[in-house]
């Protein structure tokens, strides 16, 4: 199991992944150190994946061991316990078709950062400050200063804008991506067709 031993007062930010290319782990590896020196969160990975990338994470644990936490594998009960203990979930995906770990954080409240592309674009609303709403945070660019940035700036509500936090996660864990709302959305465009041949 994975044991940690993280200032609980830092927000800790979760990758659960298969680590290849398609993942936007590149993004990670070169921001990710100078980040960790001198910003104020910890950060856990669960995943497996090309060799280059274990390596990269386990010598990221090893240089920051009170910041980083790996565990190399996979393992579902492990996985849910990280969505629900962390505060933020990382995807920087170069693209994804679907997407699932977005939606299973958004039901634990843990609020996602995603790469806007494929499914990620189309369940991650980011969050804006001044009407207060989304469900997370994105960045367009395949781009790591941009990845940066946009981890930054969630970073920086939650740190210090605690109210706008604590209604993020409320917009998060209110997400409806069921079959239901699906089921309706498909059902009014049928009816659409119908008008229209009338």
């Amino acid at each position: 199991m994975l044991k940690v031993n993280f200032d609980l007062k830092r927000p800790v930010i979760a990758l659960i992944s298969r680590l290849v290319n398609q993942k936007g782990i590149d993004l990670i590896q070169r921001v990710f150190n100078e980040m960790l020196a001198s910003d104020d969160f910890s950060f856990v990975v669960l995943g497996s994946g090309e060799d280059t990338y274990e390596s990269y994470f386990k010598a990221l644990e090893k240089e920051y061991p009170n910041k980083v936490k790996t565990y190399l594998g996979y393992s579902n009960k492990l996985a849910h316990l990280i969505y629900a203990g962390c505060d933020m979930f990382l995807m920087p995906s170069k693209f994804e078709p679907c997407g699932l770990g977005q939606i299973i954080a958004l039901k634990y409240g843990t609020v996602p950062i995603v790469r806007e592309t494929g499914g990620l674009v189309d369940t991650i609303i980011p969050y804006n400050e001044y009407e207060k709403l989304g469900n997370g945070f994105s960045f367009t660019n395949f781009n790591a200063h941009d990845m940066m940035h946009t981890i930054r700036y969630a970073l920086h509500i939650y740190h210090h804008d605690p109210k706008s936090w604590r209604n993020l996660i409320n917009n998060a864990m209110t997400s409806d991506f069921s079959w239901q709302k699906s089921a309706k959305a498909y059902k009014e465009i049928y009816k659409e067709v119908l008008r229209s041949k009338k």
